[in-house]
């Protein structure tokens, strides 16, 4: 007897309504053996509380949308084995594996179990209330931020970093970020990229009324630990993954360190995470001196290189009529 083979789908309601991608990507999920769900929208839960899960036999999740799409789907196989397929259907798409004219080749691969596994740190947040005995607790697989909850005052926190106490500054909040998240909101607010397979957490303020502001990355053993001080004009506001958020009064302690879960990433085309970064950002490889000796395009060039990223994945010819 043969065991059935079980994915879920998740997608969001409105790629669902908005054409035929969804319903192709069901039908050939159930063409090579699968039975399938999906799951087109995934309520943020409240923060510190129970998320749903998918069901233990699931072997696959394939998400179909952006990263925050994959950030929805990270909920459902938190604290559990099950892997997670992106396929972009948004504008950058770090997290995803393929783009969306690449969709048969990617489910033929995980038909045939032709994949690895990218495993990626998680942030644990562990939340100290006033006068509370235990600490309300939750996860992020990009950033928790902890902000000014009034916007026209700043929220004084301490800053420490195993136990000692490193800074204490004014500002909009800070972002503490893993190597995944890197790329995202910390990015913006001027924080360094840290390649996936390294392990360690960054720290950047936001908007810090003071002279030694920068960004801190310490190593996956460290844990940073944030007090929202007694005579803050403001009180905090945190929020992890852009999802499960919380209230902190004046007195809150947030402690955040590596977790002992991870998230699996199923990974098919081994292109580098470099590669990955040049293409996705878009970056100028070629600097203008190079542009004026050469006399090309750097855009040219640039676009190139990602075309040749697009091209390691096997199958050109495949994923080209699904490009048409």
């Amino acid at each position: 007897m043969v065991c059935a083979r079980h994915a879920v789908v998740v997608t969001h309601s409105r790629l669902r309504e908005s054409g035929t991608v969804v319903s192709e990507a069901v039908d050939r999920l159930r063409n090579v053996g699968f039975e399938v769900s999906i799951i087109d929208n995934v309520e943020a839960p409240q923060f510190g509380g129970v998320t749903h899960k998918v069901d233990e036999d699931t072997e696959i999740v394939v998400v179909l949308g952006g990263d925050g799409t994959i950030l929805r789907a990270a909920e459902l196989v938190h604290c559990t084995q099950v892997p997670i397929l992106g396929v972009n259907m948004g504008h950058v798409g770090f997290l995803a594996e393929f783009e969306s004219f690449q969709m048969s080749e990617a489910i033929r691969r995980v038909a045939d179990h032709d994949y690895s596994i990218d495993e990626r740190m998680i942030a644990h947040v562990d939340v100290w209330l006033p006068g509370a005995h235990e600490p309300l607790q939750d996860w992020a697989l990009n950033d928790i931020t902890l902000e000014r909850a009034d916007r026209g005052k700043m929220v004084e926190l301490s800053v420490r970093v195993d136990d000692v106490e490193m800074s204490s500054f004014g500002c909009d909040g800070v972002i503490v970020s893993t190597p995944t998240g890197s790329t995202a909101y910390a990015f913006s607010a001027g924080g360094p990229i840290m390649w996936p397979n390294v392990k360690a957490l960054q720290l950047v303020p936001l908007a810090a009324h003071a002279l030694f502001a920068r960004p801190l990355i310490i190593g996956a053993g460290s844990t940073f630990t944030l007090d929202i001080l007694d005579d803050s004009s403001s009180e905090g506001w945190i929020c992890c993954d852009g999802r499960r958020q919380c209230a902190l009064p004046k007195g809150t302690r947030v402690e955040v360190r590596e977790s002992k879960s991870t998230l699996r990433l199923a990974r098919l085309s081994g292109v580098p995470f470099t590669n990955r970064l040049v293409t996705k950002f878009d970056l100028p490889v070629v600097g203008w001196r190079e542009h004026a000796r050469n006399g090309g395009s750097s855009a040219q060039r640039t676009r190139a290189r990602g075309a040749a990223d697009t091209a390691a994945v096997p199958s050109s010819g495949e994923q080209g009529a699904d490009h048409a």
